[in-house]
């Protein structure tokens, strides 16, 4: 049995913005994880998240409000679990990330050095025109998560729509001028196919990204 993988904890931060539902956005350094990417705030779970007889996802919640207020000096609150992410078996550095929605609660930015060069409050139709334009380089999670906020025009709606957290089993396929990303559902996803023809895919390389699903 292989030994249970690192975890980590996102941290979703919305606010209602004066073009709607707006979420804050960070960009890290052009060295070390996601590099030079703008990223939802977050980071791994660490002892002082961990208390004894509770859950992964206790811990990777904890640890997402904690390096959201590390990174940017904010607070946040209502920290809701909303999807859970596996990379692929072929990734160097594999960790099992829990993504959550959080409120802002309106304390100014105060950002990290040497962690977060950036920051911006975008709706998701901006953030994909920033990648779209390539001003904004986007991974799949994010992009996948923005892709999921972009029906709701304000804070409430988008935790309205909460159900249960979906695990996003990532499985990654090299394809002309870029790659073929998988979920369950997908009929090409080795781990949890769906029937021929079914579609749970990002398809990457040229802009802008196609996402499909049935």
């Amino acid at each position: 049995m292989s030994a249970p993988l690192p975890v980590a904890g996102t941290a979703v931060v919305l606010r209602d913005g004066p073009r709607g539902l707006e979420t804050l956005l960070l960009r890290r350094p052009e060295t070390g994880s996601f590099a030079g990417a703008w990223v939802f705030p977050g980071g791994k779970v660490e002892d002082v998240d961990v208390v004894p007889g509770e859950t992964e996802t206790d811990a990777a919640r904890r640890a997402a409000v904690r390096e959201a207020q590390e990174e940017t000096g904010m607070r946040v609150a209502d920290a809701a679990v909303l999807s859970h992410w596996t990379p692929p078996p072929q990734t160097p550095v594999r960790i099992s990330t829990w993504f959550f929605l959080a409120r802002d609660l309106g304390d100014e930015l105060h950002l990290s050095a040497g962690e977060i060069v950036d920051a911006v409050w975008l709706t998701p139709e901006q953030a994909f025109d920033g990648h779209v334009d390539g001003s904004l380089t986007l991974f799949p999670p994010t992009w996948v998560t923005l892709h999921g906020l972009r029906g709701h025009r304000t804070v409430d709606e988008a935790y309205a729509s909460l159900g249960d957290p979906e695990h996003f089993a990532t499985q990654v396929t090299p394809v002309k001028d870029g790659m073929l990303i998988t979920w369950q559902g997908d009929e090409e996803h080795p781990g949890g196919p769906g029937v021929f023809g079914a579609r749970h895919r990002l398809t990457t390389g040229v802009l802008p990204w196609r996402y499909e699903r049935t």
